[in-house]
């Protein structure tokens, strides 16, 4: 992508609404415009991040055994009703009446909605277990919208919901998550740690939060310093087999938010061992049994011929609040240090001097070959100073800078860049192209 033919909106300044580092990289790199508190949309810079942090989700709920659907964002009113929780879930639900008097919301959640799909389709066992994901915009009406994407009333969410025969089989399925979002955050580049959590709204008695360690986190963690060390579950995890020891190692040691904190159970570790910290909540998780499908009529028959209500459970990720997490664990002062997984291009590159025949040439060159070869670029051809063209750089944070300019090429060389560690190479315009085709 050439820079002068993308929408690209950079501020210099830092915007006065912005609170925390994510919120004033956001908007100072592009990536969103704010329309009113906590709307935002999403520009094409911040819609490519967005949708690289789709594709790692997706890939692992896929490889976890999960079937992707998609649910409306307006849900009937009469659905909650069924559930109980139409008049409990409180003043961040959205509630509207349309041309013809009825109820209906804009879906904080989906459980109400993926069980009446169960329902109207699946009658035995023989059809579990059952993941149905879906990634879709949701809508909380919070009483104090803040931090960017970090907090918005919009936000778009993974979630997933499990339907199983009982109890043993509803763990088993809670357990493919639990690894699933292990693996799902660490390609993300983040230390992801599962903390025993509240269930809140949702319901049920087993939820574990993933959290972030970060100071600008919303809530309190407390946690063993054993968590930071363990291994993830690679590639070639079996899903289909027995990961109650994955699960166990990573529940054992101490973890909980500050709703679930055992004061006495934290102090009894050794005190180099804990972790007293802010963390950032980037997925959660719950078991709820039959809190949904007993209500609403969500039965199977059994082994033996007997109707049950199905036991289910739900998984959710925050993919729009991934972004500003992922800024908060990769920055520096000058700006965002994107993870290679989820940059929305791979190389920017930087002409020192457009205009120049031999440097536009060298560049043009360069350009192709890597764009041809499956890299995405991001192409700096504007008439701009070297200064605003590195700063620029910078801000935006993607992994490699290529440097292209006439003093370099003279000796036929241009500079690489690590934008994480700011480590540069010299080398040949060809041994550039083999350094970033490695990668």
């Amino acid at each position: 992508m050439r820079l002068s033919r993308y929408f690209l909106p950079t501020l210099r300044e830092t915007p006065k609404e912005a609170e925390i580092v994510s919120h004033r990289l956001m908007l100072r790199a592009g990536m969103i415009r704010q329309h009113a508190a906590g709307i935002y949309s999403w520009l094409p810079f911040g819609l490519r991040v967005l949708a690289r942090i789709e594709e790692i989700v997706r890939e692992e709920q896929n490889r976890s055994g999960a079937v992707e659907i998609l649910m409306p964002t307006m849900q009937p009113a009469d659905l909650w009703r069924e559930s109980g929780r139409y008049d409990d879930y409180g003043k961040e639900m959205l509630r509207i009446v349309d041309r013809h008097k009825r109820d209906i919301l804009f879906g904080p959640t989906a459980e109400e909605v993926v069980t009446d799909i169960f329902r109207g389709f699946v009658r035995s066992y023989r059809d579990l277990p059952l993941n149905l994901y879906n990634i879709q915009w949701k809508f909380r009406d919070e009483v104090r919208p803040r931090f960017g994407v970090m907090r918005g009333r919009e936000f778009l969410m993974k979630d997933a919901y499990s339907f199983d025969l009982d109890y043993d089989t509803a763990r088993a399925a809670y357990n493919r998550m639990f690894v699933a979002y292990l693996r799902t955050f660490d390609r993300m580049g983040l230390k992801a740690i599962p903390m025993q959590a509240a269930t809140g709204p949702i319901g049920g008695d087993l939820s574990h939060e993933f959290l972030i360690l970060a100071q600008t986190g919303e809530s309190g963690v407390f946690c063993s310093r054993k968590l930071l060390d363990l291994p993830i579950p690679g590639e070639d995890t079996d899903f289909r087999g027995d990961l109650s020891p994955i699960v166990a190692a990573w529940t054992e040691p101490y973890a909980a938010t500050e709703e679930k904190h055992d004061a006495a159970a934290f102090e009894a570790l050794p005190e180099a061992d804990r972790i007293a910290a802010r963390g950032i909540e980037v997925g959660h998780i719950f078991y709820f049994g039959t809190k949904y499908s007993q209500p609403m009529g969500a039965s199977i028959a059994g082994p033996d011929g007997a109707d049950r209500p199905v036991h289910m459970g739900s998984y959710g990720i925050g993919v729009s609040r991934l972004v500003g997490a992922i800024i908060e664990a990769g920055h520096d002062d000058a700006g965002i240090v994107w993870p290679d997984a989820v940059a929305p291009f791979q190389v920017g590159l930087i002409n020192l001097k457009a205009g120049d025949p031999v440097v536009d040439v060298a560049c043009e060159t360069i350009y192709e070959r890597l764009t041809k070869a499956g890299i995405t670029v991001l192409y700096d051809d504007r008439d701009d100073s070297a200064g605003a063209k590195f700063a620029r750089m910078d801000l935006i944070g993607l992994p490699w800078q290529l440097i292209i300019g006439p003093k370099g090429l003279q000796r036929h060389e241009v500079e690489l860049k690590r934008r994480a560690t700011g480590a540069r190479e010299t080398l040949t315009p060809d041994g550039a192209i083999t350094r970033l085709l490695a990668v």
